[in-house]
């Protein structure tokens, strides 16, 4: 059997480092499992966009990092023609790691990662694009919380982990940000309300906080989940999205779940968002727009 080439994108500061610890190990899994590796680091922020456009020609492309190294890696794929793109794997190694979640990844143990990764199966995961040559893996979000991954110190990202997600979360509570807002979705579909936050995701997990029935996910049917969570007027409506949000129930006044394979936000005032947990930019229209079944990761 010949051996299958695999080219590696670690980035060295995610997760506190973590990808010294099992890195053997897993190398050792990867190459007898018959795949010769490349290994590139990252060295600055967005370098792996560039470095996955490196990975035409190989078996495999795999990543180390977080769940912002993963988006970077498949924005660079999405750069490349379908067929040029190989199939993913994917060592979570970041705090919030949504995407491990909804595939049930190991976290932070890359030896069982290369495990899955040798005798995983190939998954297709639909991706999202911006419009702009920008695309999200698992969330494009405004409004409460999105920006609770990049705005969490880093020092405290590192020390506490997940629970600076939670921290952070809970700290956002008293002072919740909120905009009018009309959304329009491809079926013709049009929600309008002021809206504390408003996210379109694929992935059954949103930064560690907001979790969606697995039913209501298709990773790979060319639909998005839009979330919308109206501003609470008063405790009473605060009670009715709290209850609302532990109960599931998807279609409230409160919280409603949609589902589309486009979408097109229009805001009162310039509206900051968030892509995949970072920075996303500032915009008054936004148009989101499935790309079915647009790259593949193993699992």
């Amino acid at each position: 059997m010949g051996m299958k080439n695999l080219f590696l994108i670690i980035n060295p500061v995610a997760g506190r480092g973590m990808y010294k610890n099992g890195l053997g190990e897993a190398l050792h899994v990867l190459h007898s499992a018959g795949y010769v590796p490349t290994v590139r680091f990252t060295t600055r922020a967005g370098e792996a966009v560039e470095l996955a456009q490196q990975s035409v020609g190989y078996d495999l492309v795999c990543c180390m990092g977080g769940d912002g190294t993963l988006s970077d890696v498949i924005e660079g794929l999405m750069r490349l023609e379908p067929g040029e793109r190989p199939p993913i794997g994917y060592f979570p190694l970041g705090t919030a790691n949504d995407v491990a979640t909804t595939l049930r990844l190991p976290k932070g143990d890359s030896a069982a990662c290369a495990r899955r990764i040798a005798g995983g199966e190939e998954r297709w995961w639909d991706v999202g694009g911006l419009g702009d040559g920008r695309c999200f893996t698992y969330v494009a979000a405004f409004g409460a919380f999105t920006d609770v991954s990049y705005e969490t110190p880093q020092q405290n990202k590192q020390a506490l982990g997940h629970l600076a997600y939670l921290l952070e979360g809970m700290n956002r509570l008293t002072r919740l940000p909120h905009c009018n807002c009309r959304v329009e979705l491809d079926n013709g579909e049009v929600e309008e309300g002021d809206y504390i936050f408003g996210g379109v995701t694929n992935s059954l997990s949103v930064a560690g906080l907001i979790k969606l029935d697995p039913e209501l996910v298709g990773l790979d049917d060319g639909k998005f989940e839009i979330s919308l969570v109206r501003n609470p007027g008063n405790l009473s409506e605060l009670n009715a999205l709290m209850g609302q949000a532990v109960s599931k129930n998807t279609d409230g006044p409160a919280l409603k779940i949609l589902h589309a394979s486009q979408v097109h936000f229009e805001f009162e005032k310039p509206m900051t968002f968030t892509r995949d947990g970072e920075p996303g930019g500032t915009v008054t229209e936004l148009t989101i727009t499935n790309h079915r079944r647009a790259v593949r990761i193993i699992c």
